[in-house]
């Protein structure tokens, strides 16, 4: 899954693809070097990112993912507005990526079932602006799961197809590094759930903290691609359903190394 953020603010590209013609091309690229789906955004999520107006988000994304699914793209809209998830699945979209699990408009939910969408169901405790106070665990897996599990329920009471449900842990929301490599050390847990996982941690600041230099400062977002594309290999190999990831052609290739393994080791 390929990051097209169409947003000034998001944490590693913002403002890069906010012109609709620099975002189709930037989608076209991504969908070019790998990209199965290509996941677009109108509105940044991370820690502190303030609420963008529906209208805001739709004049951003709208024209991005009716020219990409015109193109024959798989497009996801990456969305917590049941109102840009229903207009972008009548634009062609086919997927929609709900960061919130339906808890922050659980309306999304019943777009998602009506128009027969894969739905991405992310955990989630609070919003951009309160989720860093919240990172707060006596087993963050065991929670994780427990609170996957019941919005799970209420996804699939809203008629969302069970086959059509991919569940994500939410790495970095509200969880801090050691949550997030604690979830990644465990994700049997989460798979046991029953459905198949979508793993975000391209970029993310767990992994900057893990390149930093002697003097302990993070490495910037685009320095942390290298370890985005060896956790792919690593979930690749174990089978998860996707990856998101900004730069897609070192995760593609990543992708297709593990695939090369467990086709030699099915021949023996």
């Amino acid at each position: 899954m390929g990051v097209l953020n169409v947003t000034p603010d998001s944490f590693s590209d913002g403002g890069r693809w906010l012109d609709a013609d620099q975002a189709l091309a930037h989608g076209r690229l991504l969908r070019r070097q790998g990209a199965d789906v290509l996941d677009v955004g109108g509105e940044s999520t991370r820690p502190g990112s303030e609420r963008v107006p529906v209208d805001v988000e739709l004049a951003r994304v709208l024209p991005v993912v009716r020219a990409l699914a015109a193109d024959g793209a798989v497009v996801s809209i990456d969305t917590v507005h049941a109102e840009t998830a229903d207009a972008c699945l009548r634009a062609g979209a086919a997927v929609v990526n709900d960061v919130s699990g339906g808890l922050a408009d659980p309306e999304i939910l019943d777009v998602a079932a009506r128009h027969g969408a894969r739905y991405v169901l992310g955990h989630w405790r609070g919003d951009p602006a309160t989720m860093n106070e919240r990172a707060v665990y006596a087993d963050v897996v065991a929670e994780v799961v427990t609170e996957l599990a019941a919005r799970t329920r209420v996804a699939l009471a809203a008629g969302v197809d069970p086959a059509l449900l991919v569940l994500d842990p939410g790495l970095g929301f509200a969880k801090d590094a050691e949550h997030n490599w604690e979830l990644l050390a465990r994700l049997e847990a989460l798979e046991a759930l029953g459905h198949p996982l979508l793993v975000g941690a391209s970029r993310k600041r767990f992994l900057g903290a893990l390149l930093a230099g002697p003097d302990g400062v993070p490495a910037p977002p685009l320095a942390r691609d290298g370890a985005t594309a060896a956790l792919t290999a690593i979930l690749a190999a174990r089978g998860v359903w996707g990856v998101r990831v900004h730069e897609v052609r070192p995760s593609a290739d990543a992708v297709r190394v593990a695939a090369a393994l467990r086709a030699a080791g099915r021949a023996r």
